[in-house]
């Protein structure tokens, strides 16, 4: 069953322990569990399902994953925040709690196929390990993850938007994202300063845009992003890549040398990656 994380289940627990929120882990602790439950329904999370879950803190959303899902692989990089979860699991046993670095530990080693990432994840590393995620952990199939607006706007923006940028078009390549609901910030202890949002999330079964190298593509999408106000041309010149190369590359993929990343989708970008690497 577990216990139902309120603010002042969380208080007691935090002062049990003699323990609070670290801001260097970008802790924001989840108290309240009708929002979980909101989670775990817009997740999809069935009886079958394995699930990730990424900085589970006092567990409000391990508890209603656990009653909602097959098991739960809880990964805490805080061994003091991982013993006060326990506690609150008590009583549940189908939850693995690893305390581990989500960031560097071996992930697919935890997981079987077809499993689901459902976490609220810690704000200053959310981008990173969901792109760890979509990079190097195919198990995970799907799921539903919460971040700072900020970072869901940047995750799903679209060309032309002024979002748009190269965790933008890393995420697209892989998987099909959108948002799926907003969380304000009175559901967290410590409320933080941010409103929040959710993004859903699908693995493609091939990455878009008939890119074959995923590795070098996004090394060149950040090479293009790295300087926002200039063109692509001279953001590519600026990060090394060879003037000739990236200028034949253009006209091949009918691109004005004029252009600015921000102004291609995804398919445009393949299009002059594909020729550059033609031209080199």
């Amino acid at each position: 069953m577990g216990v139902q994380v309120t603010p002042s289940v969380a208080r007691q627990i935090l002062r049990r322990h003699g323990l609070h929120a670290r801001r260097s882990l970008g802790q924001h602790f989840l108290v309240d569990p009708n929002t979980a439950r909101r989670i775990v329904r817009i997740g999809g999370v069935g009886p079958d399902d394995t699930i990730l879950e990424v900085g589970p803190g006092l567990g409000s959303l391990t508890v209603e994953l656990a009653a909602a899902a097959r098991s739960v692989v809880a990964v805490e990089i805080d061994a003091r925040i991982a013993g006060a979860l326990r506690e609150t699991l008590a009583d549940v046993r189908n939850v693995d709690v690893v305390v581990a670095d989500a960031l560097k530990t071996g992930l697919r080693d935890l997981l079987p196929a077809g499993s689901l990432l459902v976490a609220n994840l810690p704000y200053n590393v959310a981008t990173p390990i969901l792109m760890r995620v979509v990079d190097d952990v195919p198990e995970i199939v799907r799921g539903v993850v919460m971040v700072q607006r900020e970072v869901g706007e940047r995750l799903v923006a679209r060309a032309g938007a002024s979002a748009y940028g190269s965790a933008s078009v890393h995420l697209a390549l892989l998987a099909d994202a959108k948002l799926a609901g907003d969380v304000p910030p009175t559901v967290f202890l410590p409320r933080p300063k941010v409103d929040s949002v959710l993004v859903s999330f699908t693995r493609r079964r091939a990455p878009a845009a008939g890119v074959r190298d995923v590795a070098a593509f996004v090394r060149f999408v950040r090479d293009a992003f790295r300087h926002r106000r200039k063109t692509l041309r001279n953001a590519l010149v600026t990060n090394g890549w060879d003037p000739n190369v990236v200028e034949r590359a253009l006209a091949e993929a009918g691109v004005d040398i004029r252009t600015r990343p921000e102004q291609l989708d995804i398919d445009g970008l393949a299009r002059v990656f594909e020729a550059a690497r033609r031209a080199a």
